[in-house]
């Protein structure tokens, strides 16, 4: 179930929703560095606590992309943009 969009005088001034969506987009680029450093770090093999903590990395990530994109659907669902 979708939530309706809020009425025009609630929405998110557009200056400050371009700002926003504009480190939103930084954010991704700098999460998607992490990404593929994860990747490439699970390609190495890793033992014992190394091998936990890139578990530990590849959880934060997942959580960090998941905010991130919930971030970009809320500035696209209360604003004009």
């Amino acid at each position: 179930m979708t939530e309706p969009n809020p009425p025009t005088s609630q929405l998110i001034p557009e200056q400050t929703a371009l700002e926003i969506r504009r480190i939103a987009h930084e954010l991704s680029n700098s999460l998607e560095v992490i990404v593929q450093t994860s990747y490439l770090l699970g390609m190495a093999d890793l033992k014992g606590p190394a091998a936990e903590w890139l578990r530990m990395l590849d959880t934060g990530v997942t959580k960090a992309l998941e905010q991130n994109a919930a971030l970009r659907e809320f500035i696209k669902k209360n604003s004009a943009l």
